[in-house]
């Protein structure tokens, strides 16, 4: 199902609607535009995304697009994908009584202030990954080669790190044949999460 509001949203959570109704209360209480991108609320100044609210099965959170800019003086915020994430940072919720409206409003305003100021973390450049058993699948099929080819680089980039993140090489192999019905049709490999 399509989410098209933040009330639709909620509506789809009814687990967790009274915390994800504070939450959103104090986010539209500031001059954040309140939006839905990849499914979920986003609040955005000037397009620019500042905080995301979720829920998940165990908790609900916000998340701060440049989060790691954040001062956290509560020690609050977390890296969910310690290693990988660069700027995002998480807040998370277990219960309506951990949410503390004043705290919550004062990161908030400090995203927004940051934001505001065009403070961004700088992600640094991936090193490029060549896959050679995909590089090789595609020099023995020139079919394949070629709509491969007229993928976009990123996307060719993405096949590339999915079949080398693999560690066993039986995996490489089945994420090879999984991936080859998808060049061949000139879809990307996570075309279906973006907009």
């Amino acid at each position: 199902m399509k989410i098209n509001t933040a009330d639709e949203y909620l509506q789809n959570h009814p687990e967790w609607i009274s915390e994800l109704t504070l939450l959103r209360s104090i986010l539209i209480d500031t001059e954040l535009t309140e939006t839905i991108k990849w499914g979920i609320p986003t609040y955005t100044i000037k397009n620019k995304n500042v905080v995301g609210l979720a829920a998940f099965k165990n908790h609900v959170g916000l998340w701060f697009f440049n989060g790691a800019l954040l001062k956290d003086r509560a020690n609050m915020l977390m890296n969910a994908q310690e290693g990988i994430t660069v700027a995002q940072r998480q807040w998370r919720f277990q219960s309506i009584s951990e949410i503390d409206k004043n705290l919550v409003a004062e990161y908030i305003a400090e995203a927004i202030q940051n934001q505001k100021e065009g403070k961004e973390v700088v992600i640094p450049k991936k090193k490029k990954v060549i896959s050679e058993m995909l590089k090789n699948k595609l020099s023995s099929d020139e079919n394949l080669k070629a709509n491969f080819k007229k993928l976009t680089p990123g996307k060719q980039n993405e096949y590339h790190e999915y079949i080398e993140s693999a560690k066993r090489e039986a995996t490489k192999v089945s994420r090879i044949d999984k991936i080859i019905p998808m060049i061949l049709n000139g879809v990307g490999l996570n075309d279906k999460y973006k907009k």
